[in-house]
């Protein structure tokens, strides 16, 4: 086997679903933060909470966006063509 065809198993059946995973939790904790947000409108304490989450959740999308275009950057100076899954 060589490296090429390892790399693209890798990035298949590991690393994209891992990013993919972090994305879907990042964006729940945005929306729950969100929903925190909007539901306490007396409590500053919530609000404040809500907010954090609101921001920790923009955070953790932006760096699982930036991881996935990392490994396709990488892949893409190693000479790696793009994985026939994302061709479809």
């Amino acid at each position: 086997m060589t490296i090429v065809p390892l790399l693209n198993k890798i990035n298949q059946f590991i690393l994209n679903p891992i990013i993919g995973l972090a994305f879907a939790v990042a964006l729940l904790v945005f929306f729950w933060g969100i929903f925190q947000f909007i539901s306490s409108e007396t409590a500053d304490a919530k609000r404040e909470e809500g907010k954090g989450k609101i921001i920790w959740g923009l955070v953790g999308m932006f760096i699982m966006f930036s991881a996935y275009g990392l490994i396709h950057l990488i892949l893409g100076t190693l000479g790696v063509d793009a994985p026939q899954y994302l061709n479809r």
